[in-house]
């Protein structure tokens, strides 16, 4: 037969598995322990009648242990499961254990609600969005800084010899001979170019230049226009004295000598004909002063 306070004193004197000594306490790391201290009353192994709260996938059972069932060790564990309500849940506890010992049903419902607070706490850290800290090693920075400043040493130098070796391909250093890439030669050639592009852009842009040239040369041509007889003007100041009554005067004169030049042209179409005459025609060339209306005559 079974003797609860053997177990207890071979377990608390000699050797446990479960035992764990700490600074603080001593405690038990069975699963079936109802307070995680090591004592005679909360022991699993030295109790025959026994109840505890176990969490499986989320789910809350209640087991309970008698000593009718310690011969066989297979049978030995009552499990029940318990609602998620939590009011429930203590109705179901009060209903197995109506017949055990108080101090131990409370400490049944006390380990129940603990795991439920501590489900609830749960919930609400998974729900809330927290940082991540994460370390990094000082070896690690130390590499990475050297091949940071490696790799901008790197890049410089490759710009500047690229910079050295298409000068000289500019000046004609190397030749026909030199089988320089085709890629950095095409890109030589774009920059050219560019460069030109932009030049013949500058010289459009400049203001242009006014030049003066002579005029009227089908003038000349003509030879059988003559000299006309030199006008004579009197040197008086126009801008002092100009009223409405000579500008008028000024729009006669000028509406006349142009019917007197379509007349004279018409003449001249004329006497460019051929004709049996062999005498040479005159011409007769009118002459008007804008102050007088005096005309003058001129028989060539």
């Amino acid at each position: 037969m079974q003797n609860d306070e053997i177990i207890w004193q071979v377990l608390r004197h000699k050797h446990c598995s479960f035992m764990s000594k700490l600074e603080t306490g001593i405690f038990c790391r069975n699963p079936y322990n109802v307070t995680g201290i090591c004592n005679r009353s909360s022991c699993p192994l030295a109790n025959s009648r026994y109840a505890t709260i176990r969490d499986i996938d989320g789910v809350f059972y209640l087991f309970m242990k008698t000593i009718e069932r310690a011969h066989r060790p297979k049978e030995l564990w009552e499990r029940v499961k318990l609602p998620r309500n939590y009011e429930k849940a203590l109705e179901t506890i009060d209903k197995h254990l109506i017949y055990w010992p108080k101090l131990l049903v409370h400490k049944t419902k006390q380990r129940l609600t603990k795991m439920t607070q501590m489900r609830m706490r749960m919930r609400k850290l998974a729900l809330k969005t927290r940082e991540k800290i994460v370390t990094t090693p000082r070896k690690e920075k130390k590499r990475e800084a050297r091949r940071e400043e490696k790799a901008e040493k790197a890049a410089v130098l490759e710009k500047s010899i690229e910079n050295e070796l298409l000068e000289r391909l500019k000046k004609g250093v190397y030749g026909d001979i030199y089988n320089y890439p085709v890629k950095e030669f095409n890109k030589v050639l774009d920059m050219e170019q560019q460069e030109a592009a932009s030049e013949d852009e500058l010289e459009e842009e400049e203001e242009a230049v006014v030049e003066y040239v002579e005029g009227y040369d089908d003038l000349e041509e003509e030879d059988d226009m003559e000299d006309f007889v030199g006008l004579t003007m009197k040197d008086t100041d126009q801008n002092d004295d100009v009223t409405d009554e000579e500008d008028e005067e000024g729009i006669v004169i000028a509406k006349k000598r142009q019917r007197k030049e379509s007349a004279f042209a018409k003449k001249k179409s004329e006497k460019d004909k051929p004709a049996n005459k062999s005498k040479k025609p005159r011409v007769l060339v009118e002459v008007e002063h804008e102050d007088t209306d005096h005309r003058e005559r001129a028989v060539n």
